[in-house]
């Protein structure tokens, strides 16, 4: 089976590390070109070097603040009045940690900006373009708590949840124009996100954040941290043509972690 993205055009979020930067280079080497997008230039150029790019393929990056919702929807506006994509995948940074004890009203407006508002002003912006092409990928990169909440990640398992839900009722309006939209729900994998969030864990359990390591990997069936590539696999697969009758669906890619089915 070979996955073949040569002429498709492919806008990322996320994609300057982690999942996103996984997504990006597993899309260019199917032969997509790649607009990568995050808050750090420095290490969107970097990772722009890192993309594989054959003859043909273009590829570029778009500057935005998530957290500043504003200065992003200007942005991205602006660009896609001079550009259209077949392919968005849809990924941000999370929110911070914490319980529902923890958090206040404005948390939520702002994890709601953030997991939310992000998403469907993307969404709703390409749009048109997939519409008059006859064809389009949208991917929600979401989480494995949309399922299953985990208890000091409150926010991201409220607002994923209700953009998991609006990205399902997208999907059965938009899929007699050729397009689908689909959610990854994702399990723990080894990037500089999960070890951010880690550390915390280990502090408050008073363990090394390899002994919290081996304790996360020990509660997980396949007893190990996903490979992020293994997640640009899923993705790359989702967004070709042979995933074309695939649409409304929230995978769950986890190694086993979730109990319920």
């Amino acid at each position: 089976m070979n996955i073949d993205l040569t002429g498709k055009t492919a806008l990322v979020g996320g994609s300057s590390k982690g999942l996103g930067k996984a997504v990006a280079l597993q899309l260019a080497e199917c032969g997509a070109n790649v607009t990568l997008m995050a808050r750090n230039e420095e290490k969107l150029r970097k990772s722009m070097t890192d993309l594989p790019a054959g003859p043909g393929q273009q590829h570029g990056y778009l500057v935005v603040d998530y957290n500043d919702f504003g200065s992003f929807r200007k942005i991205t506006e602006e660009w896609f009045t001079c550009h259209s994509v077949d392919i968005l995948v849809n990924n941000t940074n999370g929110p911070a940690p914490g319980t529902v004890l923890e958090k206040k009203p404005e948390d939520y407006q702002q994890a709601f900006d953030l997991l939310f508002q992000v998403g469907c002003h993307l969404s709703l912006s390409a749009l048109p373009g997939m519409k008059k092409k006859g064809y389009g990928r949208i991917i929600n990169i979401a989480s494995m708590t949309v399922r299953e909440p985990i208890p000091h990640l409150v926010l991201s398992n409220s607002m994923r949840s209700a953009w998991v839900s609006w990205s399902k009722s997208l999907s059965r309006e938009v899929a007699a124009d050729g397009i689908t939209v689909n959610s990854i729900l994702t399990g723990y994998f080894d990037t500089e996100r999960l070890n951010e969030t880690n550390a915390r864990s280990a502090a408050l359990n008073n363990m090394s954040m390899e002994a919290w390591k081996e304790r996360m990997a020990s509660d997980i069936p396949a007893k190990r941290l996903g490979n992020p590539a293994e997640f640009g696999y899923l993705t790359a697969f989702l967004v070709s043509d042979l995933a074309a009758y695939i649409t409304g669906a929230s995978i769950p890619i986890d190694g086993g972690w979730m109990k319920g089915i």
